[in-house]
């Protein structure tokens, strides 16, 4: 099944939520306790994401910058494949353009389609922390259109280059990504949502929201969605704040906006519990008036917010 398909057989509210790789050499035990502390609350799937390499400078005993390239946080594949294994769930690992090569990309459909695993969030990604603007990696993508459609071509049977696959093996599945506030690099929400409607027009079975605090942004979104003929689930993502340095941060790195009963609260936190246990509360009255109006699926986005998630969860699953 795929992830709609995993949604519509749920009575109620389905229970998805987001995981990181280990970072490089860390091992997988924080990552296995993340997951086991959610499991109670029987997640229809756990999204895995992916990282591109990044240049690091070090400045060595005489005095000269090297610049190295690594990944920070690698094994996407094979992290999915274990925890599809350990917990005998659905998987949705992430293929990005930002970092990959269409090479890169067509040996990572090959590796998940030997584990069995056949359903994708594709997204473009971020840019590389030294360029100005998106830059795709050598033969890569700039967006996730042509990341589409790659993989179409392959489901159709065709390699990168043109030529036919002698066994072209199991049909993947995918969702993309959707920016209730806008991407930040669109001019308007207007020309975000065509993005979008080419997106499902070409085949995305379903779209996932960026973080939003604001349901009535979230609820304009989808209206305006349908009103394109865009019918695709849009799935609302989650995540509660837990910091006191998030209270800047989330606004300026996600572009969203705070309302201003949330702000009101906030400006009284002394403290990083007082953030957390306001991020709670929002939380779950915004996932209860998301629940109210019918939303099929909530998704949580876990970095640093673990214990949160899990005391909301308790109170609305």
């Amino acid at each position: 099944m795929n992830v709609p398909e995993l949604i519509q057989n749920i009575s109620g509210t389905a229970f998805s939520f987001e995981v990181l790789p280990p970072l490089k050499g860390t091992g997988t035990e924080q990552l296995f306790r993340t997951i086991d502390s959610l499991m109670e609350f029987s997640p229809a799937y756990i999204n895995i994401t992916n990282h591109r390499s990044e240049y690091v400078y070090n400045e060595l005993s005489d005095g000269i910058v090297q610049r190295s390239l690594i990944r920070r946080r690698p094994g996407t594949i094979a992290v999915s494949a274990a925890i599809k294994s350990r917990y005998d769930i659905h998987v949705v690992p992430h293929v990005l353009c930002s970092g990959f090569t269409r090479e890169d990309t067509e040996y990572m459909l090959l590796d998940l389609q030997f584990l069995g695993i056949s359903d994708l969030l594709l997204l473009r990604g971020d840019k590389a922390r030294e360029d100005a603007t998106f830059t795709p990696t050598g033969n890569g993508y700039s967006h996730a259109t042509e990341l589409i459609n790659h993989i179409n071509r392959f489901n159709e049977g065709f390699f990168v280059n043109g030529s036919p696959i002698k066994c072209p093996g199991t049909h993947f599945h995918y969702g993309v990504a959707c920016y209730p506030e806008k991407h930040e690099e669109a001019p308007n929400l207007e020309s975000d949502l065509a993005r979008l409607k080419q997106k499902a027009d070409m085949g995305a079975e379903y779209a996932l929201t960026q973080l939003f605090y604001d349901n009535k942004k979230y609820f304009d979104f989808v209206e305006k969605a349908r009103n394109m003929g865009i019918n695709i689930p849009i799935i609302p993502g989650i995540k509660p704040l837990t910091k006191m340095s998030q209270l800047t941060m989330v606004p300026k790195t996600f572009r969203c906006d705070f309302p201003a009963d949330l702000t009101k609260e906030l400006m009284r936190c002394q403290s990083d519990e007082d953030v957390k246990q306001v991020g709670i509360e929002w939380a779950v009255t915004q996932c209860r008036e998301l629940i109210e109006h019918g939303i099929p699926s909530l998704h949580f986005y876990t970095v640093s917010a673990v214990d949160s998630i899990r005391q909301i969860a308790k109170q609305i699953y």
